[in-house]
């Protein structure tokens, strides 16, 4: 190819170049073919370059366009060079040039050839105007003017248009929306519907949708599908309105106005964009065996009725309407059996059919019962109090009943009992020492034995139940009435039952060791006999203090029919901590006249004197056998001594010398009796001894003869048995060998005969089975010669039968009958050929020519 520097340059067809004139400063252009000489003042600046080739449905770019005429022709300026618009671009298409073109000096290929846009079906390109234009369907537009350019179909781009981006289609199933918000104002044109700016409203047309330009996708929820709620007949939807407007239904709602959307309005909904989903709700349903009560119901006009109460029945079911609410739930009906009865209260004036009254008109406040056995649900004026059981009650049960209209409080015992209706029960309030001493009785004679509590677990009483108390054998409790101001004493064994004025007397005894006011509390006492323990201080005339550990046995005396004698027993509220006080008055008094050393030999009898006194009678002064307390009849019978401990030290460590010493006086005279006891029995022992070994010597040579004896006759005994035993085994012996020998012989027969009969079973098996091999085989051959002679037979049949019977014929008559022709056409009459070896039955032959 030449250079641009070349003199001569040869310019192929579709090709150009852009030569320099150096002296006007004007380029031209130059198209082939051609064979062009350059000037000296001319200069090749740009090609040779082909021509520029737009394919079919494509386009191209060029900035600086060339200014053409109404023709579509150049125009160039008064100088001869093309005149340009400089800045500007322009869009060729194949369809406009349909030969390839150059470049004019100035002109540039911004864009090379570019197939032209496709917007697929359910696509859209949107526009913008970037100057006054008109769109390619004829429109005009205004500068920064949008519009959108629907598929299918190719678009033909425009330098005053600019396409901003594509936009997919939405596609709209069925049950399901866009949302979308106007961003300006704007009439649509299927509907004819105004639009104002920031509007926002739901398009549910199935299928693809492309917004308009002055309207945006809104997401809901991150999504931009609305999808429609599924409504059955167990589920409804709850929705509120943001504003007022007209739904979906043609219903005009509300601001704030709540409803419910069900399936009989719609088997799907989709919430419109003023509509807020409250929630689902769920379908009521009551059985024929159930009622329920709705709170503020909604009325006929669809508003709920506040206040109001509606009572409902089974079988049905139905929506909780917005505002409405259950009241206590879905309830069972009240079904009453032959011993059970409902309370029931009126809560507002209503006629009642079932009313005593002449009137039937029940005022709020009314109390009544129903009594079964029956079916009930109370209407929304009646308010059910409680439900009451007919009480059975035992001879040792009772109840509280207090009398509503008259406040009293009484007590049913022994007998089963149905509360009327301005009855209830009344519940009876104990101190908590009594309610803690019932939760553990049984456990007071523990208590005054040991000293100490039993740990229990207390058990909740039912205060409407008549207070009972078991009082243990040989024991007393004292209930005071209040409102009589009068006590009883009931002596155990027997139970106790509290009216509902009465209550128990609570001892407060002493305790521990020494005694100690307040200790146990208790309802019963106990009568005795028993004992109690205590430590008394006292001190001699020489001063040595004692602490003496002193037993009391005690019992109550007294007559249970006198009523007066039985109360004495609870005139001491503290009869122990009494007693106690009393009798270490007594024997502190009587030990402090008397020495350490009189008193520590004869300290019971000091105590006891002091104790219990004594009496002057015939025989003398003699002492008593017991303490009678006349306060409250109690006896002390017995007292024991059961430790003496000095307090002092000193007084301790002399004692503790007096005792060692006669400890050891008294061991001393136990050791010199044990030994001379010991030496008594050693001398006892060795003359036994030395006895028993005369004995046992004569014993033992008697033993030793009676051995020699024995031995003697044992080797005899043994030689003879030796030499007899020994004939015996030898014959023995030959015995079994000759017995072993015949056997063997026995066996050796039966084991030959065996062999024998096993090889001749052999044999006749063998024989048995090779007969009946051949046996078999010679039916098999049989059969098969049988088989494949019915082949053949059956073979030939269905030949003939093919063939036919006229065919046969044909053929066993075609051979004789083309001989005979041949013959004729040779003009033979008849002929015989033959080899000269095979013989030829003339006569047959003559006759057959005679006959012929």
């Amino acid at each position: 190819m030449a250079t641009k520097d070349a003199s001569v340059i040869r310019i192929k067809p579709y090709q150009y170049i852009h030569v320099l004139d150096n002296n006007s400063n004007i380029t031209r252009l130059l198209e082939g073919p051609v064979t062009y000489t350059r000037f000296e003042h001319e200069k090749v600046i740009f090609g040779p370059e082909d021509h520029v080739k737009i394919a079919p449905r494509s386009y191209v770019v060029i900035s600086n366009p060339v200014v053409r005429d109404n023709e579509k022709k150049p125009v160039f300026n008064s100088n001869g060079s093309a005149k340009l618009k400089y800045g500007d671009e322009e869009i060729r298409f194949e369809d406009t040039l349909k030969e390839p073109f150059p470049l004019y000096p100035g002109e540039v290929l911004t864009k090379q050839p570019t197939p032209l846009p496709l917007v697929p079906p359910h696509a859209a390109l949107r526009l913008r105007a970037n100057r006054d234009c008109v769109d390619n369907s004829g429109v005009k537009r205004r500068a920064g003017e949008e519009w959108i350019f629907e598929g299918p179909a190719t678009y033909y781009p425009k330098t005053e248009v600019q396409v901003v981006e594509q936009i997919n289609a939405t596609i709209i199933r069925e049950n399901e929306a866009i949302r979308l918000r106007a961003l300006l104002g704007f009439t649509e044109k299927k509907t004819g519907i105004t639009r104002r700016a920031g509007e926002e409203w739901l398009v549910r047309d199935v299928g693809a949708f492309i917004p308009n330009v002055n309207s945006e996708i809104v997401p809901t929820r991150g999504k931009v599908i609305v999808l429609a709620v599924v409504l059955t007949d167990k589920k409804a939807l709850h929705l509120r309105a943001l504003q007022s407007y007209v739904d979906v239904y043609k219903k005009k709602r509300s601001a704030g106005e709540e409803w419910l959307v069900t399936i009989a309005d719609s088997s799907t909904h989709i919430p419109d964009v003023y509509e807020e989903v409250v929630g689902e709700v769920k379908i009521t349903t009551l059985t024929n065996r159930q009622y329920c009560v709705i709170l503020d119901p909604v009325g006929e006009d669809g508003n709920p009725q506040l206040g109001h109460k509606e009572l409902r029945r089974g079988e049905c079911s139905f929506f909780l309407r917005p505002g409405e609410r259950l009241e206590n739930g879905i309830q069972s009906i009240h079904v009453l059996g032959e011993e059970e009865s409902l309370l029931l209260r009126a809560r507002q004036l209503f006629k009642d059919p079932t009313a005593k009254q002449t009137d039937g008109i029940r005022r709020p406040g009314d109390r009544w019962m129903i009594h079964g056995p029956a079916d009930y649900v109370p209407p929304v004026e009646i308010e059910i109090v409680e439900r009451r059981r007919v009480l059975p009650l035992d001879d040792n049960e009772g109840i509280y009943v207090r009398d509503l209209k008259t406040g009293k409080v009484r007590a049913v015992y022994g007998q089963s009992y149905l509360l009327q209706p301005h009855e209830e029960m009344w519940e009876k309030e104990l101190p908590p020492s009594v309610e803690e001493l019932l939760s553990r009785s049984g456990q007071e004679r523990a208590v005054l034995q040991h000293g100490k509590s039993a740990a229990t677990t207390p058990v909740v009483r039912d205060k409407t139940r008549v207070v009972t108390y078991r009082c243990p054998h040989n024991s007393a409790v004292q209930v005071y009435d209040y409102k009589e101001k009068k006590s009883r004493v009931v002596f155990g064994p027997e139970l106790v039952m509290l009216g509902p004025d009465e209550q128990f007397t609570v001892m407060s005894l002493s305790g521990g060791t020494p005694k100690k006011s307040d200790q146990h509390k208790t309802l019963c006492l106990l009568l005795g006999p028993d004992f109690m323990t205590d430590v008394v201080t006292v001190e001699t005339s020489d001063h040595a203090r004692l602490a003496l550990t002193l037993a009391y046995n005690w019992n109550f005396e007294v007559d249970k029919t006198n009523k007066k004698e039985s109360l004495k027993l609870f005139q001491v509220p503290d009869f122990v901590g009494d007693v106690c006080k009393a009798i270490a008055s007594r024997v502190r008094g009587t030990v402090a006249s008397s020495t350490f050393d009189n008193f520590h030999r004869n300290s019971a009898e000091i105590i006891r004197n002091s104790v219990f006194g004594s009496r002057i009678n015939e025989e003398g002064e003699q002492p008593k056998q017991s303490l009678h307390f006349s306060a409250n009849n109690l006896v002390i019978t017995g007292i024991d001594i059961q430790s003496v401990e000095p307090v002092d030290q000193r007084t301790r460590d002399s004692l503790q010398k007096s005792v060692q010493l006669a400890i050891e006086i008294t061991t001393n005279s136990q050791e010199a009796t044990a030994r001379h006891e010991a030496l008594r029995i050693d001398q006892e022992a060795r003359g036994r001894l030395e006895r028993q070994k005369i004995s046992d010597e004569a014993e033992a040579e008697k033993s030793r003869k009676e051995l020699l004896t024995l031995q003697a006759q044992s080797a005899a005994v043994e030689s003879t048995g030796q030499a007899t035993a020994e004939a015996k085994a030898r014959a023995e012996a030959a015995t079994i060998e000759g017995e072993a020998a015949v056997e063997q012989s026995r066996m050796k027969a039966e084991a030959q005969r065996i062999q024998s009969e096993a090889a001749l079973s052999q044999s006749k098996a063998n024989n048995a089975a090779e007969i009946l091999h051949k046996k078999a085989l010679n039916e098999l051959e049989i059969n098969r010669s049988r088989d494949l002679s019915h082949i053949e037979i059956e073979k030939f049949k269905q030949t003939v039968t093919a063939l036919g019977a006229d065919t046969i014929q044909a053929i066993a008559q075609a051979g004789p009958e083309m001989q005979a022709k041949l013959l004729q056409g040779l003009g033979l009459k008849s002929f015989m050929i033959t080899d000269g070896n095979s013989p030829i039955n003339l006569f047959n032959t003559a006759a057959g020519l005679i006959s012929h």
